[in-house]
């Protein structure tokens, strides 16, 4: 892959970690805690627990994007793609229609996660 490929998938990837990150703070009692009301009663009776599971995942949503901007590497595309798998993963056990939404909050996650692996394959060809 050329140089500028490689540089445009990876500050894509960027701007989708922070802009994510940004957004949910920005929406933390709108669009983002509208994303848990799916939780069981019991979990969003928790004083507190809604935000701390918003402002968790946006302070680990900026993190990948400061990292995949200041040390890109294999470690970032790894832990950007397994945290995205995480993420994924309990957002379909909190409301699995969020798949069949028409803006594909979740089915951006395959061709993210494609992009992922192809990153990662490029830095283990760079790799002596």
């Amino acid at each position: 892959m050329t140089p500028a490929a490689h540089g445009l998938l990876r500050w894509s990837l960027v701007f989708v970690w922070l802009a994510t990150a940004l957004v949910s703070v920005v929406e933390l009692n709108g669009q983002s805690r509208a994303l848990l009301v799916s939780l069981p009663p019991a979990w969003t009776n928790i004083a507190g627990l809604a935000p701390s599971l918003i402002l968790a995942g946006a302070a680990a949503d900026a993190a990948l994007g400061v990292w995949m901007a200041w040390r890109p590497g294999r470690a970032a595309y790894l832990a950007a793609l397994v945290l995205m798998g995480i993420m994924t993963l309990l957002a379909s056990a909190i409301d699995p229609s969020w798949w069949l939404h028409p803006l594909g909050p979740l089915t951006k996650n395959l061709p993210i996660a494609a992009i992922l692996l192809v990153l990662l394959q490029d830095e283990r060809a760079k790799s002596p």
